[in-house]
C-alpha cells in the first residue's frame, strides 16, 4: 500500500524562523530558571554552550521528539503534534509536559516520603517509597491523561492560558499501588468527601511556602482500582519532568488532578480547597454563556470526567498521495470515565460518515485504537474529520463546543488536510 508523502521540501517561513528564535529564548529562560539568576553576557555565550554551574546532562528536551512544540518556557509546557502520538502506548519522547511551577531539585529517593493526613483520617501516617513498594501489591494500567485545556487554541474569543492545539494528551503505562489500599491501611472516617494532593514543585516567585498547585478528586474517584500512587512510567522510573519519584495518577479526568512529585495527600471532609481548585481554574460554567461573558463563582463547576474525543495520528495533516491508492488512516479515541462505542470519519464535510474499525480498550480508562482505509473519487483537496461516540450515546460536536473563560473541554472533531493528485 502506498504511503503519503510527508517529507516534501518546504521553504523556511517567517513563522518557522520565529519559532526557532522562540526555542532559543526558551532554552535560555530555562537555564536562567535553574541557575536562579540572569546570564549577564548571554548575548555572547557560544551557541549550544552550557554554563559551568549547570549539570553536564542538563537538557530541557532530552529524550523528547524533535517535533515537540514549546508553548511556554517558564514554567515548562510542551506538546507533540498529533502524528507523534501514533503509538498505542505513548512513549516518553511524545508525552506532553504541563508544569505549573518549577521542577524540584535535589530529589533524594532514599529519604522521600508520602504522608496521608487530613480531617478524615483516623491518624496521620507516613510511608517511605520502599514501604509503599513492599507493603502493597503493585498494579499496572494504561491510563489516559489529558490537559483540561487541550484544544484551547480553537476557542474565540481567545481564552487565557497555554494555547494547546490537540497534543496535550497521552496514554502510557503506569505502575504503582492503588490509593484505596493505602487509604484502607491508614483508616479513613465515614465523613470523607474528597482527597487533595501536595507536590514538591517550586512556585515561580521563589517563595518556598507558596503552594504551586494542590488539586484533588472526590473520594469515590480516589477509591477506584485505577487510581494509583505510581513510580513507573512504561516500565521505567517516572522521568523528572513527569513527577519523579512518585505521582498520583487519576486517569480519565483532567491531568491536573494527577499530582507530580507527590509527598502528601489529605483526606477532606469537604471539597478540597487547595490552589487551583477555585475561581476559573479547571472549572466551567454550569450553563451556556456568551463568548466573553463573566460568570459568577457560584455558577461554576469543577471539571470531572473528560468528554468523548478522538485524534487522527496517521497520516500527518498535509499528506499527498495518488487517487489509485487507498489511504490507511488511524488514530485513538477516549471518553473520560466511559468507553468509546463507535468511531466514524467523513471526507465530505459531514455530509456522510464512514464507520471505522475500533478496538476495545486494554483496560478501563485507556484509549482505543481505530483505523479505516479511505478511497477518494478524484484528485483535489480533502479534509478528514474524526468523530467518536461514547457508550452513553454522546458524540463529539462538529464545531467548537460552548465557550468558557479558560478554554477547557474542546472536544470538537479533529480534522486533517490531504491532497490527492
Amino acid at each position: 500500500m502506498s504511503q503519503p508523502d510527508l517529507n516534501s521540501p518546504k521553504k523556511t517561513s517567517s513563522s518557522t524562523q520565529d519559532r526557532r528564535a522562540f526555542l532559543q529564548k526558551s532554552a535560555l529562560a530555562l537555564m536562567t530558571a535553574v541557575l536562579g539568576a540572569d546570564i549577564v553576557h548571554a548575548a555572547t555565550m557560544p551557541k549550544g554552550y552550557l554554563p559551568v554551574a549547570l549539570p553536564a546532562d542538563f537538557d530541557p528536551m532530552k529524550g523528547k521528539s524533535k517535533g515537540m512544540i514549546i508553548r511556554n518556557e517558564k514554567p515548562w509546557n510542551v506538546e507533540p503534534t498529533p502524528n507523534l502520538l501514533n503509538d498505542a502506548v505513548t512513549p516518553f519522547a511524545s508525552i506532553f509536559i504541563r508544569n505549573n511551577g518549577l521542577i524540584p531539585e535535589d530529589i533524594d529517593v532514599n529519604s522521600w516520603t508520602l504522608t496521608i493526613g487530613g480531617e478524615s483520617v483516623s491518624k496521620e501516617k507516613t510511608y517511605s517509597l520502599d514501604e509503599l513498594k513492599k507493603r502493597f501489591k503493585a498494579f499496572t494500567y494504561q491510563l489516559v491523561l489529558e490537559c483540561g485545556g487541550n484544544g484551547r487554541a480553537g476557542f474565540y474569543p481567545p481564552a487565557s492560558g497555554n494555547q494547546w492545539e490537540e497534543g496535550a494528551v497521552f496514554c502510557s503505562e503506569w505502575t504503582g499501588v492503588r490509593l484505596k489500599d493505602v487509604l484502607a491501611d491508614v483508616g479513613i472516617k465515614s465523613n470523607a468527601v474528597y482527597i487533595g494532593y501536595y507536590g514538591k514543585d517550586k512556585h515561580l516567585n521563589g517563595d518556598p511556602a507558596k503552594v504551586v498547585i494542590s488539586r484533588g478528586v472526590p473520594i469515590a474517584k480516589a477509591m477506584q482500582d485505577e487510581t494509583l500512587l505510581a513510580w513507573k512510567l512504561n516500565g521505567q522510573d517516572i522521568p523528572l519532568a513527569h513527577g519523579f519519584p512518585l505521582r498520583l495518577v487519576c486517569g480519565g479526568w483532567p491531568a491536573s488532578v494527577s499530582g507530580k512529585w507527590l509527598h502528601k495527600i489529605v483526606v477532606r471532609n469537604k471539597v478540597h480547597d487547595g490552589e487551583k481548585m477555585m475561581g476559573d481554574s479547571y472549572r466551567v460554567p454550569k450553563y451556556p454563556v456568551a463568548p466573553g461573558q463573566e460568570v459568577p463563582d457560584e455558577d461554576m463547576k469543577i471539571i470531572e470526567s473528560m468528554p468523548v474525543k478522538s485524534l487522527i495520528t496517521y497520516p500527518k495533516s498535509g499528506a499527498m498521495f495518488g487517487t489509485s491508492k487507498k489511504l490507511a488512516v488511524q488514530g485513538h479515541a477516549w471518553a473520560g470515565e466511559y468507553e468509546v462505542r463507535e468511531m466514524q470519519v467523513t471526507t465530505d464535510f459531514g455530509a456522510t460518515w464512514q464507520k471505522c474499525n475500533l478496538k476495545k480498550p486494554v483496560n478501563r480508562l485507556a484509549w482505543q485504537q481505530w483505523s479505516i482505509e479511505l478511497g477518494f473519487p478524484q484528485a483535489g483537496y480533502y479534509e478528514i474529520w474524526a468523530r467518536a461516540t461514547d457508550d452513553q450515546g454522546i458524540s463529539q460536536p462538529m464545531v467548537i463546543p460552548g465557550w468558557n473563560p479558560k478554554g477547557y473541554l474542546n472536544n470538537a472533531c479533529h480534522r486533517i488536510a490531504v491532497k490527492v493528485s
